[in-house]
């Protein structure tokens, strides 16, 4: 499958995600900006999909983020966010997602697990309640404490090659 093709409509990724249920796969859910990739996002997904058979990433969209982050936030578009989340080999699907959570695309999915990373604990991820509503699973996932960070980078960044660059 070409990355492009990974990266599907809600209505579509329904479907898909039905159909492979159906043939007995583990769908496991993940989210994020990924607003600029760095290896806590790589940990992260790997993580991610070593819970199952079938990962599906949720990309937040640009209007989430702004909301989510900032008004200076995403420094990518969500096509571009979508794009490079979907060249990674872990990744099944991806699909861009309006609100600041995922608890529509949970609700309509249904995944097995929901995998959020280090920077949560499974009791203080938002959507564990309608997860657990779902039969979905709720998993902390990517290995080392949270460390990396967009805005990390950007700040690393902003003070290495000053603001003017």
């Amino acid at each position: 499958m070409r990355n492009r093709d990974k990266i599907k409509g809600l209505e579509e990724l329904h479907r898909e995600i039905t159909r492979l249920k159906e043939e007995g796969k583990v769908i496991v859910l993940a989210n994020g900006c990924f607003d600029l990739i760095h290896v806590g996002h790589i940990r992260y997904l790997k993580g991610a999909k070593a819970l199952g058979d079938v990962l599906v990433v949720g990309v937040n969209s640009d209007r989430s983020v702004k909301q989510i982050k900032s008004e200076n936030r995403p420094l990518m578009s969500q096509d571009e966010r979508a794009e490079i989340v979907s060249a990674f080999e872990c990744v099944d699907y991806v699909v861009v997602f309006e609100q600041p959570t995922v608890e529509e695309l949970i609700l309509s999915l249904k995944p097995h697990y929901h995998a959020k990373g280090t920077d949560y604990t499974e009791q203080s991820v938002p959507e564990r309640g309608v997860a657990a509503r779902c039969g979905t699973l709720t998993r902390v996932v990517g290995g080392d404490p949270k460390g990396h960070s967009t805005s990390l980078l950007i700040k690393k960044i902003i003070e290495k090659y000053g603001a003017s660059h």
